[in-house]
């Protein structure tokens, strides 16, 4: 589960506690309420957004935030092929004569580089499962 995003009071402590009173990354997560890991991210955000401290008076929160935060939601985790209509895939395999094999196949000439049997076998079931189940 994802950590939940440091309100920037909390990110301006941080940044307060490392560099005026130079306490480590333990001492500042036990003050600030938040875990050595998270401490450690923010002051590796900050060095690559390329503040130093003192922040000037012409950084606010929002300028802060955006800097710290600009590549989140961009990571796309471990899907990075060519997802297919997992509803399409599933409709087709209640036609007679229609396999996981031949719709991969499909899949697979379509996108070359896309998933390989096993993986795009278990992304299906895995998608197939969260199917709410009837009764007719």
């Amino acid at each position: 589960m994802p950590a939940e995003r440091l309100k920037m009071r909390r990110v301006r402590e941080i940044l307060r506690y490392r560099f005026e009173e130079g306490l480590g990354h333990k001492s500042i997560a036990v003050r600030v309420g938040a875990a050595p890991s998270t401490v450690r991210e923010t002051l590796r955000r900050l060095e690559r957004a390329g503040f130093s401290w003192p922040l000037g008076d012409d950084v606010s929160d929002a300028v802060l935030e955006a800097a710290l935060y600009k590549a989140a939601g961009t990571k796309t985790g471990h899907r990075r092929s060519a997802e297919p209509d997992w509803a399409h895939v599933h409709r087709e395999l209640k036609r007679k004569h229609v396999t996981l094999q031949i719709l991969w196949d499909e899949y697979i000439g379509l996108h070359p580089e896309g998933y390989r049997y096993s993986r795009w076998c278990d992304l299906y079931r895995g998608w197939a499962l969260k199917l709410p189940v009837t009764m007719r």
